[in-house]
């Protein structure tokens, strides 16, 4: 059975509310040591949190909804970034950087994908 409304928002947002804090953090931290020439902390979060989100969906109980909700959506919904990840892309477009706009899209969506995939199986050993 699913909790209510008010309730699901609620864990919606207390996890969106550590997930961001987490991204931020994290990002804060890898651009003071990789740089800002590429877009690398954005792509090492959503990576990360790829696997993470196979990995918690494939282990957590489905019965669960309330769980489910705080940590897929709220955590790891927060946590990983299609708007940076948007807004990046674009910026090394039109900085003329076209060969790292692809590598960056590239680089985001082949192993994003293979990050879930992981997870998944990750979850199901």
């Amino acid at each position: 059975m699913s909790p209510p409304l008010a309730t699901s928002l609620a864990v919606v947002v207390a996890g969106g509310a550590l997930g961001g804090a987490l991204r931020f953090a994290l990002g804060h931290w890898l651009a003071g040591r990789l740089g800002a020439a590429f877009p690398w902390p954005t792509l090492l979060v959503n990576l990360s949190g790829a696997a993470l989100i196979g990995l918690l969906a494939g282990s957590l109980p489905i019965a669960n909804d309330g769980l489910r909700l705080a940590l897929l959506v709220g955590v790891v919904g927060s946590y990983t970034t299609v708007s940076a990840f948007a807004v990046e892309f674009l910026a090394l477009l039109r900085g003329g950087r076209r060969g790292q706009a692809l590598a960056y899209l590239v680089a985001t969506v082949v192993p994003g994908l293979a990050a879930v995939r992981l997870g998944l199986w990750l979850a199901a050993t």
